[in-house]
């Protein structure tokens, strides 16, 4: 009897202890779902954008600064609730930012006026805001030993969300205009519910954290604070160069398209929806890459392989801007989820911060990127600044100054 009973014991404690090296895939996917479900809300707002602009009669500038208030709103909390979550344990947060979004959701369903579009964007943002940094540190404690693989299948479905932004304008709100929004509720509400299992597990993951930290370095050796400070701030650099130019393409360059091509709005999404399908697959390649070839090696990548096709897209006729935003999309983005695994792995005893502060600053940017741009095309001409952007992914080239894979594993 006391053996079945020591057996039995086994058995609970093997189910409660977890494997820091297993790679759980299932909660992986599931996060992942979520990151597509709260990206394709978010999506809503550029979708929705031209709709807007023609029935509320909006400037570039006010149509830049809806996608401002959403991506700072998303981003100044970001690195807040990272380290907030870094220092006392919230693994319910992920279901509480959902229930934020769906406000927002439904706000901007039934919006009459630019104000109140504005209103529901803030609600949105917050829910981003919360979900971001959490959801990465979920992916963080589930990868094991394949850190850029699993970051990747996280990320990636936030970029299969962003993707479904032009399906979503020539599917919905084409036909159905602003209201179409409100069928983006049952989405909140399904990522709710998912959301409560995630969070069920992150509880108990949570609770043998401090028996997995104790192994690991609490801090860089003090002499190479000072490099590690360089590191990231050029990492940051380097993401405030890409998503500046990532922000152009997403949201200027349809306007340009119907401009200079007297393309439908359904035409020009096209372009944007192949766009973002080739960023979605850069996305996801670009982990498993870098755990074989290297971090700083594919962040390098990314940016000097895009630099050629980008200096090719202005001079594209329609047929081959197909072509090169594909290429783009897709090398640009290789190094997108290695950038948060790079900076997890350059300050790991701060990931949810890092996190927030990576991921976080990506939609800050973004938001700057778009009231600048926009302000910009409505002084001098669309065409003009995007020539200009075209210029961006050149900068690229300082992305060889990152410290190696070898030396951020030596600092950590």
């Amino acid at each position: 009897m006391q053996t079945e009973t020591k057996k039995a014991l086994g058995r609970q404690n093997s189910l409660r202890q977890p494997d820091e090296k297993s790679t759980l895939y299932q909660i992986l996917f599931m996060i992942s779902v979520v990151h597509l479900f709260n990206d394709t809300i978010q999506a809503i707002v550029p979708s929705i954008l031209p709709i807007l602009k023609s029935k509320m009669s909006l400037s570039y500038l006010q149509a830049g600064m809806i996608i401002f208030i959403l991506n700072m709103t998303a981003s100044i909390l970001q690195p807040a609730v990272g380290l907030y979550s870094d220092k006392r344990r919230s693994p319910y947060l992920l279901p509480l930012g959902m229930v934020l979004t769906f406000i927002g959701v439904l706000v901007l369903a039934l919006s009459p006026s630019y104000w109140l579009v504005l209103f529901a964007v803030v609600f949105i943002g917050l829910g981003s805001a919360v979900f971001h940094p959490e959801a990465s540190k979920v992916a963080h404690m589930a990868a094991g030993q394949k850190r850029g693989l699993a970051q990747s299948i996280y990320q990636v479905g936030g970029n299969l969300g962003q993707s479904l932004a032009s399906l979503m304008t020539i599917l919905i709100f084409v036909p159905f205009g602003q209201f179409g929004a409100i069928w983006f509720t049952i989405v909140a509400g399904a990522a709710v519910v998912i959301q409560l299992y995630i969070s069920r597990w992150y509880k108990h993951r949570l609770a043998f954290t401090p028996l997995l930290k104790k192994t690991v370095s609490s801090a860089p050796h003090s002499l190479n604070k000072k490099k590690v400070s360089l590191a990231f701030g050029l990492i940051l650099f380097l993401l405030f160069v890409r998503t500046w130019y990532h922000s152009a393409i997403s949201i200027y360059y349809p306007f340009q398209l119907m401009e200079r091509y007297h393309l439908s709005l359904t035409q020009a999404q096209i372009y944007i929806l192949l766009y973002a399908v080739a960023v979605a697959l850069g996305t996801f390649f670009g982990g498993p890459l870098s755990d074989k070839f290297g971090r700083r090696n594919v962040l390098f990548f990314s940016m000097v392989g895009t630099a050629p096709f980008a200096l090719l897209l202005p001079l594209a006729n329609p047929f081959w801007a197909y072509v090169i935003l594909i290429f783009n999309g897709f090398i640009l983005m290789t190094g997108w989820s290695v950038t948060v695994v790079y900076a997890q792995e350059l300050i790991p005893n701060r990931i949810g911060m890092v996190s927030g502060l990576t991921t976080g600053l990506s939609f800050g940017l973004g938001a700057i990127g778009a009231v600048a741009l926009g302000s910009l095309i409505d002084v001098y001409s669309l065409t003009s600044v995007l020539n200009l952007v075209s210029f961006l992914p050149l900068i690229g080239v300082f992305g060889y100054f990152l410290p190696s894979d070898r030396k951020v594993k030596e600092w950590s």
